[in-house]
């Protein structure tokens, strides 16, 4: 509604600018008469006003209007990005995503307020003009429209040409945003393999190829005006002297003419705005197609079922399920798996890298779904539970865990805002951070950094953990939760799991073998099936590679003997 209001104040501004050189030609005539020049003067200081605060308040709501647009844009594209789908989300290139998110959304802006408002009203002043111009000399006319006819044309075809080269230009800013990001989230290993300069060479290539591809849109929009400028020009030294010719024969009137010129003149600057803006446009369209693409993506869940009573029994089963990262002619992450997780208690997954363990976690978060087969929840098909009693009833930590800037309260409480003090310092305690807490300068209101940056790795691991436990879930998922921990952090953080397992059910993924010793329950996973099921005595004795792994992380590593002399 803004930027239709802006579009008619523009256009209401343009009738009052095509009505002043008429008004110019009747104040000649006036002076030429000897008539009154008082109302003459009146009318056109009037309509110079009324221009005046018409094109301000024009001016002032596109502003406003391609704020509100770029507003809407971007919230609706955050919404959609922080609820797509899990797989379509990792196919994106994040730091093209970053580009169009604020690059992007920003040249759409121009193009659907500012570029579109001026295309409009300066296509109504310049059909305005011609046919004033018209009604005042049809030859005089026609000489005009000849003129400024070729010059359109080429125009015309530059801005095709200008918005191809945008959407290339689009295109290399993207590829240099993704670089940029690459390097920034790696900082620290580049410095350690001493790859700045080498990263910089890299980075430095495609800015370049960004540099040209904009320097050839900036090159081809040059040279709208220009164009439209030489047939400005040239239809003013026609009109000028054909018509003098014809005044001086008295087919003309000197008031009629002076009023022609002007609206030549005023054709000027409407004609170059109005191409340039068509150039701008152009820029728009593909900036438009960009944010387009990224608003298609896939979504997680686009109609949440209602809520559904589970069930007493298994806390989560798995039935015959099958996953792979891909289609379903790809080869299977999980194969036919089929466990179940009693209501309390700890289950822990064992096996060697790469066999699935982390893929069951994910598909009980339903960050995927299984290809075949059913994972139930209380005894119900995710399939049929909303996302929002999945991800409150379930507690994920990563196993590369991700803090964000702020506080550590803010961190404790992500997914808990409304958690009391006491809450906090419950999980606290259960994640065995009490200490680490209180060393800290401010405090749980200690600002960190970017991905927790000012805490240690097992820090940062066991503050994941507690804003876990803050939801109170009924399973808790642990993945390699005691990777990054020292022996003393690791004991307490088995008694808190221990706390915890008479209260819910703990999935836990380990490589410890001081983890999976005291658990109720272990699963060995093996190419993505599962090879066995039992407690650690009956897998000891009964199952080769649980054995393997549980000898190689009992038994020490010998020492190297030392060389005689």
């Amino acid at each position: 509604m803004t930027l239709v209001t802006g579009i008619l104040l523009g256009l209401l501004g343009a009738a009052a600018s095509l009505a002043q050189p008429m008004l110019i030609g009747r104040l000649i005539t006036a002076v030429a008469t000897h008539a009154s020049l008082v109302w003459p003067l009146i009318f056109i200081v009037a309509l110079f006003c009324a221009d005046a605060a018409l094109s301000g308040t024009h001016a002032y709501l596109i502003g406003r209007a391609g704020e509100n647009i770029v507003y809407d844009m971007r919230c609706g594209l955050t919404a959609r990005l922080l609820r797509s789908d899990m797989s379509a989300f990792r196919r994106l290139d994040h730091g093209d995503v970053f580009t169009r998110m604020v690059t992007d959304t920003s040249l759409a802006r121009v193009s659907l307020s500012q570029s579109l408002a001026q295309i409009v009203t300066s296509t109504f002043m310049v059909a305005g003009g011609l046919t004033l111009m018209g009604w005042l000399d049809w030859r005089l006319l026609v000489v005009t429209v000849c003129c400024l006819g070729a010059a359109s044309v080429c125009s015309l075809l530059m801005a095709r040409q200008v918005r191809r080269a945008a959407v290339r230009n689009r295109e290399d800013t993207g590829v240099f945003g993704s670089r940029l990001q690459r390097v920034m989230g790696a900082m620290s290993t580049v410095k350690a393999s001493r790859a700045e300069q080498r990263e910089t060479d890299d980075v430095s290539g495609v800015a370049d190829l960004a540099r040209r591809s904009g320097i050839r849109v900036s090159a081809l929009s040059a040279m709208l005006t220009p164009s439209i400028n030489v047939g400005t020009q040239i239809s003013l030294a026609a009109v000028v002297g054909w018509g003098m010719s014809r005044v001086a024969t008295g087919a003309m009137t000197m008031a009629d003419l002076t009023a022609f010129v002007m609206y030549l003149f005023y054709l000027v600057s409407p004609l170059a705005l109005l191409f340039m803006s068509i150039g701008q446009f152009q820029q728009g369209r593909a900036a438009i197609s960009r944010v387009d693409e990224l608003a298609s993506i896939e979504q997680e869940e686009t109609v949440a079922p209602p809520p559904v009573r589970t069930r007493p029994g298994p806390a989560v089963t798995f039935e015959h399920v099958s996953f792979g990262y891909g289609d379903a002619a790809a080869d299977p992450v999980i194969d036919d798996v089929s466990f179940s997780v009693p209501e309390r208690g700890v289950t822990a997954v064992v096996g060697l890298s790469g066999a699935g363990k982390t893929t069951l976690f994910q598909l009980i978060e339903r960050f995927h779904r299984p290809w075949q087969g059913t994972v139930r929840l209380g005894g119900v098909d995710l399939a049929h539970l909303p996302l929002e009693q999945i991800r409150t009833t379930v507690g994920y930590v990563e196993q590369h865990n991700a803090l964000l800037r702020g506080t550590v309260r803010d961190n404790l409480t992500y997914a808990r805002p409304d958690a009391d003090d006491a809450a906090i310092a419950r999980a606290v305690e259960l994640a065995a951070l009490s200490d680490v807490i209180e060393r800290l300068p401010g405090g749980l209101d200690t600002e960190l950094g970017e991905l927790g940056s000012g805490v240690s790795g097992g820090e940062r691991q066991r503050l994941s953990i507690a804003r876990t436990l803050l939801q109170r879930p009924r399973v808790v998922l642990l993945d390699e939760a005691t990777a990054h921990l020292d022996s003393d952090a690791e004991t307490r953080l088995r008694e808190s799991i221990d706390g915890m397992a008479r209260e819910c059910a703990v999935v836990v993924i380990a490589h410890r073998i001081s983890t999976v010793m005291a658990a109720d329950q272990i699963i060995v996973i093996e190419d993505g099936r599962v090879r066995a099921t039992g407690s650690h005595p009956e897998l000891l004795a009964s199952d080769g590679l649980y054995s393997r792994l549980a000898t190689q992380q009992l038994t020490p590593a010998p020492m190297p003997a030392r060389a005689a002399g």
